[in-house]
């Protein structure tokens, strides 16, 4: 733990990808191979389930600090995070511990098993046998709030260094189902055969925003032009007649969408499909709403299926007939792709990502202002000669998004953010106009600058008008634009709309409340978008 806790100390305290890079080595250099495989899984979001209420942590915390409760509860205010304000307050170690990360990870994870009081007695020696940084990473570990600034891009890259290894290969042995409980480093990244070596994906290549003149491309017929779907995206892998779906968040979701168990015997073994989970109906898309009433569901009823039956709108083959294809140029990819739906009965539940015709780039422009009409959310831009890469990387793919819908609006509430931002007021409800009254319809805490977050936080604390526990309403006297990609029905909210992907795209100081939106406008603007064919 003594290791774990440096190496969060380092990269905590930098932001130079080199020095992260350096310490992540040097990590990997020092640590035994069970503590690597713990450190791997905790970097790249693998945490263990919570196993104690923070509200008891925050009990006990107190209690060893000998505080009053309330007393506690301002420290946490001030400070911002849970786990580090619990570090600071405890009194100095009274012992001294040297146990591995793995040994602490199996003592969170034997938690479950406790009763409240057992757990407290655990916890407190704990806490009383670490000093504060190893307090503090134990906090995090235990709370389930457990993150750091290392992208799994990072990660791999270090891992390939230590291992004098390629890139792309680890990053292919870190996708899938494992973990620390039933694998070991030896089999995860070195072993030749895994055993869950058939249901394993690969790591998804992923697009930039273009944040350039699209004519800056070059000639349009080097690129594949395509819709840009709001669905989930995800890989179909069929190999020795087992199905697997991955979501792009490599969780396995082979039993939330038996739409696809056909393919299990449609397909021959070796082929990996990657592509847009979609709802879709009568030829055509349906909203991402229609598929949140399946995400997360435990059972996937026959009313689901039929009220949000779903396809696969595929666009890329990443290995066929038992071949890794990545390497091979996107427009080969693309024929092999091409031929395999026209030999293959799989057409009603996997439907070929079209083509934009667009002969220059001026038409393709026309096609993507008009994309929301087709509930796209824009146009993909696809070299031809690409090869299927891993993560996100400049240069080859782009997606060029239609601009986003905007309404004018008041803030009538603000609430603390957290971490760092816990003594501002960064996350705010606005409303629009009904009559003479001001209805709320979102919230949003992204998009401001620092220097307008500290603007709006004091306005807050000198103009709050009542307080609801952390939210305080306040005078209505500020527009700003919210910009949004898609608006639904919604029977939970007042307005009766839901936005999605809500944020604050300016601040409208020349305005005045009065010419902010109504509530009228956000249902004109949902009967525009349903007629767009969501219903």
């Amino acid at each position: 733990m003594k290791q774990f806790a440096d190496l969060f100390t380092q990269l905590d305290q930098t932001t130079k990808t080199l020095k992260k890079l350096e310490a992540l080595v040097s990590y990997f250099e020092v640590a035994s191979d069970q503590d690597k495989l713990w450190a791997i899984a905790l970097l790249t979001g693998k945490r263990p389930r919570r196993t104690v209420r923070t509200s008891l942590l925050r009990e006990w915390a107190a209690e060893a600090a000998d505080l009053p409760y309330w007393l506690f509860e301002e420290s946490y205010h001030v400070v911002g995070d849970l786990g580090e304000t619990m570090a600071l307050l405890h009194p100095n170690q009274t012992s001294n511990q040297d146990e591995s990360l793995t040994y602490w990870m199996t003592q969170i994870l034997d938690l479950e098993q406790m009763d409240d009081q057992q757990k407290k007695i655990q916890i407190m020696d704990t806490w009383d046998s670490m000093n504060q940084m190893e307090r503090f990473v134990f906090n995090k570990l235990i709370s389930g709030g457990f993150r750091i600034g290392v992208s799994q891009k990072l990660l791999v890259r270090a891992l390939a260094k230590y291992l004098k290894a390629d890139e792309n290969k680890v990053a292919h042995r870190l996708m899938g189902d494992w973990s620390p409980l039933i694998n070991n480093f030896h089999d995860l990244l070195h072993a030749p055969d895994r055993a869950d070596n058939l249901s394993r994906p690969y790591p998804f290549f992923l697009a930039y925003a273009l944040d350039k003149e699209v004519e800056e491309l070059g000639p349009v017929d080097d690129w594949f032009a395509e819709y840009k779907w709001d669905g989930i995206r995800g890989q179909v892998i069929v190999r020795e007649e087992n199905l697997y779906v991955w979501s792009r968040g490599e969780e396995l979701v082979t039993d939330k969408f038996p739409e696809y168990e056909p393919l299990r015997h449609a397909l021959p073994s070796g082929t990996v499909i990657d592509g847009e989970i979609l709802p879709w109906k009568d030829d055509k898309p349906l909203t991402f709403n229609v598929l949140q009433t399946r995400i997360g569901r435990k059972n996937v009823t026959a009313g689901i299926l039929k009220k949000a039956p779903v396809v696969m709108v595929v666009y890329d083959l990443l290995e066929w007939q038992g071949e890794d294809l990545r390497e091979k140029p996107l427009q080969e990819r693309r024929a092999l792709l091409e031929q395999m739906l026209q030999d293959y009965p799989v057409k009603k539940i996997l439907k070929l990502s079209e083509l934009v015709d667009g002969q220059n780039w001026s038409g393709l422009a026309e096609a993507r202002e008009n994309a929301r009409q087709l509930l796209s959310e824009g146009i993909m831009l696809k070299r031809k000669s690409s090869t299927y890469q891993v993560g996100r990387k400049k240069g080859d793919w782009w997606k060029w998004k239609v601009d986003p819908l905007t309404i004018d609006s008041v803030m009538i509430y603000a609430m603390r953010g957290h971490g760092r931002r816990a003594n501002l007021y960064t996350d705010y409800t606005f409303a629009v106009w009904d009559g003479d009254d001001l209805v709320p319809f979102t919230k949003a805490y992204s998009g401001l600058t620092d220097e307008e977050i500290r603007k709006v936080d004091n306005y807050v604390k000198k103009n709050t008008i009542d307080r609801f526990g952390p939210v305080r309403s306040v005078k209505p006297e500020h527009v700003f634009e919210i910009a949004f990609e898609g608006i639904q029905r919604s029977t939970r909210h007042k307005s009766g709309v839901a936005l999605r992907f809500p944020r604050i795209s300016r601040w409208r100081q020349d305005k005045k409340i009065k010419e902010a939106n109504s509530l009228n406008d956000l249902h004109q603007l949902l009967k525009v978008y349903e007629t767009s064919g969501a219903d």
